[in-house]
């Protein structure tokens, strides 16, 4: 039995079930735990940096807590290519218009090349000077420096592939994606201490070295997800006369996905202000944030991924039609994700220090990390509330909505409770904002989403007159 048969006896494919007909929990489950499982896979990146730059000393490690901000705000700034392209995939797909669903995904490809390179070098010239802004200390500046000048000029590779990964979802595919994520990731994991601590005929590079692994297994991951659409014998197709950039379809693209790089943007800003103010503190206190926030990116990888499941559910049921099955979907997902998202929050709580020593050895971080955790903890399960119902926003294209949403729970909640309750508190005060958030967002999102006002979203025909006939439809 080949691999993909083995997956296949535990991951069901889109040809398998339809997103758009019959009962809705099992196809969401079949749709979502690829995504859980492919975005798990996409953590073990920043974890395994994580774990072996801990090894390696403790300012790299709080140098790994700076960057990967800054990261996290290149990709966010671009990832509302991302966004449209898979929306728009999913609502052609769910009406049945498969030429369009081609034309959308080349696009969206072409842009995203675009984008990501404008990206990678503007971030590579003002590294320093963000770095600097948000306050690296002497010694950690240079080590975020070297990682991030890395990881800018390697910015094409990394954010194609989730461009990749959001085209195939869109589609339905959720296991192809899955399946080169975990190459990719394995590929990394062998690297990383090979070229951070110099390993065999590898050179000591330390930070840098973790940043060269992480943009060399994407890098390859991007090559093989290219492969695959262009082939278009799994997902969504992309064709060469396609792929001439068409401004009129960017406009498209950027009144859909502009907001979701807002919400993305914002979430990213959201996390280097608190970053400023963490870095008021001391080194351990910047290591433990570090460390915190990695953590909450493992346990949220099930709200994440039964979101975009809810995404697509919702695009296809849109462009079919049939706006009350994406309603039960995200219903039925905001119920499952505070349940297991609040279980595993006390499983966090009772196991915060052991937790925390898996990634340092200085008993001062874990001590921190420990506290940070428990503040948030019982407050997981609000998480997947939120994210089940913007995930459904999304899909119907009300990606202002979802962002507006997002803006709301982190720079007019989360980062003013933090601003106060530092100055008050201590770093006490920077954990307590991130329970208050999670529960005022979730809150915001139920209410909003049951005023009904996404059901009217329908971008199939709003596109029709560029994509039926593209540059040519001659195979």
């Amino acid at each position: 039995m080949s691999l993909r048969s083995r997956i296949g006896a535990l991951f069901k494919g889109p040809d398998e079930f339809d997103l758009t007909s019959g009962e809705i929990g099992k196809p969401l489950f079949f749709l979502s735990m690829p995504i859980v499982v492919t975005n798990l896979f996409q953590t073990a990146y920043n974890l395994a940096d994580t774990f072996w730059l801990g090894q390696y000393n403790t300012d790299a490690l709080a140098a790994i807590s700076f960057a990967f901000p800054m990261v996290f705000l290149l990709i966010s700034l671009g990832m509302g290519i991302s966004v449209a392209g898979s929306v728009l995939v999913a609502q052609y797909t769910g009406a049945d218009k498969e030429r369009e669903a081609e034309y959308a995904a080349s696009q969206t490809v072409t842009f995203a090349v675009i984008l990501s390179v404008v990206l990678g070098a503007t971030g590579y010239f003002l590294v320093e000077e963000f770095l600097s802004v948000m306050g690296a200390s002497a010694d950690v500046l240079p080590l975020a420096a070297s990682y991030m000048e890395v990881i800018s000029l390697g910015l094409v590779f990394m954010f194609g592939f989730f461009v990749f990964i959001a085209l195939m979802r869109g589609y339905g595919d959720t296991i192809t994606p899955m399946l080169v994520m975990f190459g990719s990731v394995v590929l990394n994991i062998v690297l990383d201490p090979f070229v951070i601590f110099g390993w065999g005929p590898f050179p000591e590079l330390g930070i840098q070295g973790a940043a060269l692994a992480t943009v060399f297994s994407r890098g390859l991951a991007l090559v093989v997800g290219l492969a695959i659409m262009f082939r278009g014998v799994r997902g969504v197709q992309i064709n060469l006369r396609d792929m001439a950039p068409d401004p009129s379809y960017l406009r498209r693209l950027l009144r859909i996905g502009l907001p979701a790089s807002v919400e993305g943007t914002g979430r990213a800003l959201s996390m280097n202000l608190l970053l400023f103010i963490v870095a008021l503190f001391s080194d351990p206190v910047v290591a433990a944030y570090g460390i915190g926030t990695r953590v909450f990116s493992v346990v949220f990888l099930p709200a994440i991924a039964v979101a975009r499941g809810v995404e697509t559910m919702t695009g296809q049921n849109i462009g079919a039609d049939k706006p009350d099955r994406a309603e039960a979907a995200a219903g039925l997902a905001a119920k499952v994700l505070f349940g297991v998202l609040t279980t595993a929050g006390v499983l966090v709580w009772f196991a915060a220090v052991p937790i925390a020593d898996i990634f340092t050895t200085d008993p001062t971080v874990v001590d921190i990390t420990a506290q940070f955790l428990r503040y948030v903890a019982l407050t997981f399960g609000f998480i997947g509330i939120m994210r089940a119902y913007t995930g459904s926003f999304r899909g119907a294209g009300k990606t202002l909505t979802a962002a507006g949403i997002s803006v709301f729970m982190l720079g007019v909640i989360r980062f003013p409770i933090a601003w106060v309750g530092a100055d008050m508190l201590g770093e006490r005060g920077i954990w307590l904002s991130f329970a208050i958030s999670n529960v005022v967002g979730a809150l915001v999102a139920y209410a909003w989403y049951n005023r009904g006002t996404w059901r009217d979203a329908d971008l199939t025909e709003a596109a029709v007159d560029t994509t039926t006939e593209p540059a040519s439809t001659d195979d």
